[in-house]
């Protein structure tokens, strides 16, 4: 390419658009070369801080800065070009160093400018040349590949799926996105849940010559992807495929309208929440939040295709095997010990399942959880990133293999999901596998254990950490003296527990002595957290409940309004009556989970 044709629109190198931001400390994409007057790596140009704007919710805003006075557009060659001139136009006698017409023409150039003039002219202004400024040594590679990394990389979903500062204009012609009948914003100041669903679609390209010719593309591999409030950890929940469940009603939508109505389904396999009966990633988003009562913001869906890609661009994963490995299903074969595996043997990797464990898709899981694990440290670590060109490689492959729902279906908006979601360090992600046990009716399936998935999906829906360190807070007794249970006189409302709750904590404060205790049905509109109100003269009463309940102090509530009586509104955080509310400190015993930063896992 012509260097001297580097700023014409339309016949711009990539690698010509990436420019340091001294404000972020990363590079960043100027998509236009005129209007880009932040730092280069010759360190050349003046710096400017991005101007501020209105934005909609998940955009970014900031804007490039307009270019500064008479600066003019070229390039980096246009740069150069104009240095020697300048150069040049200084050795004349008339526009010496220190004469009248320097003086002049160095007044009219920004400040910063007439700093780096004063240095061309040496410290004791009479132009000797002796206090010249040292050239600003140049980034190696691996350094501007750091400083990228630092930027741009937020998490390895689906086998890597990395979204950053990107090439805007071609990488966000290359996202498919699907109308789920959810917009909701790319960045958020709560936790964030996105639902990662890799489909064993056998069309379109890379995708076919794996078993099923004819699979319309079922939930293969469901994750369920938390990141908490304070971005300080995640949790990553797999959903065996085989697993039992009920499919709610859905609805296939396009361009905000309802296409079609998707009956429910009792009793079925997950993974026909997707591509069965035309289901779309909206049906399988309802079925998880069914499932979990975890409240969906996001999805990512990618194909076979995604996992050879992506591996191949990071330069391969590190997997590590216990013993060797020879299947004939997804025709891998490795060796025991460790191995980088990329490309088609990647894919193998993450299918293969007859040749590890008991053979089951639980198995197949701990090798996928294995993968994602190795691919995000890899990505994190910044290794992979030595070069712009080969960062945008990696967006252009993952873009291209990413399916989204609106509400993150542009390359600006992944860029704001990513940048806020890049905070999570590695050694607090945590990769669980939703507890399930053998179908006693269909050996090839399994369904939910109900007593340890309860206490799991809870430490989500509270947004617990699984990584050891939450601290616990105890909480305070009520002080007030309690009074007997037959004196307890409580109308109950379900606003936000199990179906029927309401009258199930009623009969259970019955048997337990209370003096009256009656269901009201629903509540208006739904709690987060059961509460009990009470008039100041019955605290004595609402002690004695809050012990045969085992409510918490926070869960009491005075209210003058109230008469001589008391209201118990159960909330989400109910489960059961004479059961602790909230959620656990730690997963049930028996969960099957490993850490993200665990390098010691091997497959066997």
């Amino acid at each position: 390419m012509d260097a001297q044709g580097r700023g014409q629109a339309g016949d711009v190198d990539p690698a010509d658009q990436w420019v340091f931001n001294p404000n972020t400390g990363s590079y960043e994409l100027r998509l236009n070369p005129v209007a880009d007057d932040s730092q280069s790596r010759y360190g050349s140009r003046r710096t400017s801080a991005p101007r501020q704007r209105s934005t909609s919710p998940g955009e970014s805003a900031t804007t490039p800065a307009e270019p500064g006075a008479g600066e003019r557009p070229g390039g980096r060659a246009g740069d150069r070009a104009r240095a020697r001139a300048g150069e040049r136009s200084g050795e004349r006698a008339g526009d010496r160093p220190g004469s009248r017409s320097a003086r002049r023409a160095e007044s009219r150039l920004p400040s910063q400018r007439r700093g780096r003039a004063a240095d061309r002219a040496g410290s004791d202004g009479k132009g000797t040349g002796r206090g010249r400024r040292k050239a600003k040594r140049r980034l190696s590679g691996k350094q501007k590949a750091l400083r990228i990394g630092g930027g741009i990389v937020g998490f390895a979903l689906v086998a890597g799926c990395v979204s950053g500062y990107v090439w805007y204009q071609r990488l966000n012609g290359n996202i498919n996105r699907v109308d789920v009948g959810e917009n909701n914003p790319a960045v958020k100041n709560g936790p964030v849940n996105i639902l990662v669903i890799g489909t064993d679609a056998r069309s379109g390209k890379g995708n076919t010559g794996y078993g099923d010719k004819g699979s319309v593309g079922h939930a293969d591999t469901t994750f369920l992807f938390h990141v908490s409030k304070d971005r300080s950890n995640a949790t990553a929940l797999s959903i065996p495929r085989d697993m039992i469940t009920d499919i709610p009603k859905c609805e296939l939508r396009e361009n905000g309208r309802v296409k079609k109505t998707i009956r429910a389904e009792e009793q079925v396999r997950f993974n026909t929440s997707l591509g069965q009966e035309e289901r779309d990633p909206g049906c399988t988003w309802r079925t998880v939040e069914k499932l979990t009562g975890v409240e969906i913001d996001h999805f990512m869906m990618a194909d076979f295709n995604a996992v050879k890609q992506l591996s191949t661009a990071v330069g391969g994963v590190e997997v590590c095997t216990a013993k060797p490995i020879k299947d004939p299903k997804s025709h891998l074969n490795l060796k025991a010990g460790k191995h980088t595996v990329k490309g088609e043997q990647a894919l193998a990797f993450v299918r293969t399942r007859h040749a590890v464990g008991f053979g089951s898709d639980l198995d197949r899981i701990k090798l996928q959880q294995q993968f994602l694990s190795s691919m995000i440290r890899k990505m994190k670590s910044g290794d992979t990133l030595t070069s712009p060109s080969k960062l945008l490689d990696l967006s252009d492959v993952a873009t291209k293999a990413l399916t989204v729902d609106d509400g993150i279906g542009s390359v600006k908006k992944l860029m704001a999901l990513a940048n806020d979601l890049k905070r999570v360090n590695v050694k607090n992600i945590t990769f669980a596998t939703v507890p399930v046990v053998d179908n006693p009716n269909d050996p090839a399936t399994v369904v939910l254990n109900k007593q340890k998935a309860q206490p799991l999906f809870k430490m989500v829906q509270q947004d617990k950490s699984m990584t050891g360190k939450a601290k616990k807070q105890a909480a305070a007794k009520p002080k007030a003296k309690k009074a007997p249970a037959s004196k307890v006189n409580v109308s109950i409302l379900n606003g936000g527990g199990p179906s029927g709750a309401a009258a199930t904590t009623a009969d259970y404060l019955l048997n337990k002595g209370a003096g009256s205790a009656a269901s009201g049905g629903n509540a208006p509109q739904e709690l987060e957290k059961t509460r009990l109100e009470f008039a100041p003269s019955k605290e004595g009463e609402a002690a004695r409940l809050a012990v045969m309940l085992k409510l918490p102090a926070s869960a009491l509530k005075k209210s003058d309004s109230l008469g001589k009586s008391m209201a118990l509104t159960l909330g989400r955080d109910f489960t059961a009556p004479g059961k602790p509310l909230g959620a656990p400190d730690k997963a049930p015993s028996g969960v099957e989970k490993v850490n993200a930063n665990d390098k010691k896992v091997c497959a066997k």
